[in-house]
């Protein structure tokens, strides 16, 4: 297996509970797994990490730190933090450049990252804006002539599903690489709150994988949601 998967998320935890499985998948299977994380999430996703007398660049620390063991864990080719800030994350048309760049650079098949609503956390909707608009440059050949072929996106599971009108239409069976995924969770203590409930989504969603799909032992899944439609020569295997 070839080619190059980005994953764009809104704050350092986002991508380990939400895609940590399809990344250690593609890694384990020779796919470069590039992270861009644009916010520590140092405001409003490090409450364990305010104790005492914390600082700021402690937390921002503390919290980028974890993002590197997990990404690690995960077989992570490249990570990069863009440091914007969160609750609220302000639009910047810098990162939609260096997005951009990278997707030039790695010339990704696929782009991971938020849907497009999120009611609960508009962080994650300004994400989502700013990786399409990366791409819609990336593919523009008056940018550069290492423009590049049109990625797929996945958006993947939101915290709350129904809230965000999040209709999955891939399943993704992870059982396999399910230890490093939950590896990767808990190198994020910061969060641990939120181990418990990820192994819950991760077994829910392998439950209906298994039982849609061709192999048995299917435990452990992911959910994502294609935005544009996919190219096939065959409607059947």
């Amino acid at each position: 297996m070839a080619s190059s998967m980005l994953v764009v998320t809104a704050h350092v935890g986002d991508f380990v509970w939400r895609c940590g499985g399809a990344m250690a998948l593609h890694a384990q299977r020779g796919v470069d797994v590039h992270l861009v994380c644009l916010s520590y999430g140092e405001n409003g996703e490090s409450n364990a990490a305010w104790q005492g007398d914390a600082q700021r660049d402690g937390v921002k620390a503390l919290r980028r730190a974890e993002a590197e063991s997990a990404a690690q864990i995960l077989g992570v080719s490249s990570l990069d933090f863009h440091d914007l800030g969160d609750y609220p994350m302000p639009d910047s048309a810098d990162s939609v450049r260096r997005i951009s760049d990278t997707l030039r650079r790695v010339q990704a098949s696929v782009v991971l990252t938020h849907p497009e609503h999120d009611p609960s956390n508009l962080d994650h909707c300004r994400t989502f804006e700013m990786a399409l608009r990366a791409r819609m440059q990336a593919m523009a050949p008056g940018h550069g002539g290492d423009f590049v072929v049109p990625p797929q996106v996945l958006c993947f599971e939101p915290h709350q599903t129904e809230l965000c009108g999040f209709k999955p239409n891939l399943l993704l069976d992870i059982t396999e690489v399910w230890d490093r995924k939950w590896a990767a969770m808990q190198a994020m203590p910061t969060q641990r709150n939120l181990w418990a409930y990820y192994e819950r989504v991760a077994l829910q969603r392998g439950a209906q994988a298994g039982r849609r799909g061709k192999t048995a032992g299917t435990r452990y899944g992911e959910a994502f949601q294609s935005i544009f439609p996919a190219v096939v020569s065959a409607l059947m295997e």
